[in-house]
């Protein structure tokens, strides 16, 4: 039964007209299964079933697809919560988004990478921050201080920090010839030593070794919500 069931919906699918929000919707879905890198009009018209060139009447190159696809990830952040503190309602919509981001593992690269090849970003993200915007003004900040609110949060904003983005090599390095033995790094560097020995070493951390990336995303959230609240009463 459940064999047929999904049968049926296939059926349904390859029935429904083709228009841009499917295509979106299957380019999202094959990024998730393999990254941008999995991404191309024959394999989106795979999924489909349609010819790769009936894409191009609703998406016309990679960049508007990817475009796009932001967008669909950004309509998934919840709405601003009603009759709340402005802090509260930044701070859960921040969380959203960055539940957005964890959900598609790919799109804060993406969005990092079409933000600044862009003149300006797309409509769902100006959308979203002219929405934010409005949460600030309407909690009290003049716009001088909404300026400074904005610059200090960056991509957290969009749920993400320039720390998630992992440069270093994804196997372990090679050991090190002229590494300082350990008894002298402690020597010479006992602050350095006593912190690194401190923490919990969480080898899949993005922000770092020893690191727990959502306490620290929230952390950092808060510290930066907490100081303006701090800088609103002093305007």
């Amino acid at each position: 039964m459940v064999e047929i069931t999904r049968q049926a919906d296939a059926v349904r699918q390859s029935r429904a007209p083709l228009n841009k929000e499917r295509v979106l919707d299957a380019a999202v879905a094959l990024a998730d299964e393999g990254g941008t890198d999995a991404l191309s009009m024959r394999k989106i018209a795979q999924v489909l079933g349609v010819v790769p060139m009936a894409l191009y009447k609703h998406v016309a190159n990679k960049n508007e697809l990817l475009d796009g696809m932001i967008d669909v990830l950004v309509g998934e952040i919840d709405p601003p919560a009603t009759d709340a503190h402005w802090k509260t309602v930044i701070r859960l919509r921040v969380l959203s988004a960055r539940r957005m981001l964890l959900r598609h593992p790919w799109a804060s690269g993406v969005i990092e990478s079409r933000i600044k090849a862009r003149a300006n970003p797309t409509p769902a993200v100006m959308e979203y921050l002219d929405s934010m915007i409005g949460i600030f003004r309407a909690g009290g900040f003049s716009i001088d201080l909404v300026h400074h609110a904005m610059h200090v949060m960056g991509s957290r904003m969009l749920g993400f920090s320039q720390e998630l983005f992992e440069d270093t090599p994804d196997r372990e390095p090679d050991p090190d010839p002229d590494a300082m033995p350990p008894e002298e790094m402690a020597a010479r560097y006992p602050h350095i030593t006593e912190l690194a020995m401190a923490v919990a070493h969480d080898q899949e951390s993005v922000v770092g070794s020893g690191c727990d990336d959502q306490f620290e995303f929230e952390f950092a959230l808060d510290l930066t919500l907490d100081g303006l609240e701090r800088l609103l009463g002093t305007t």
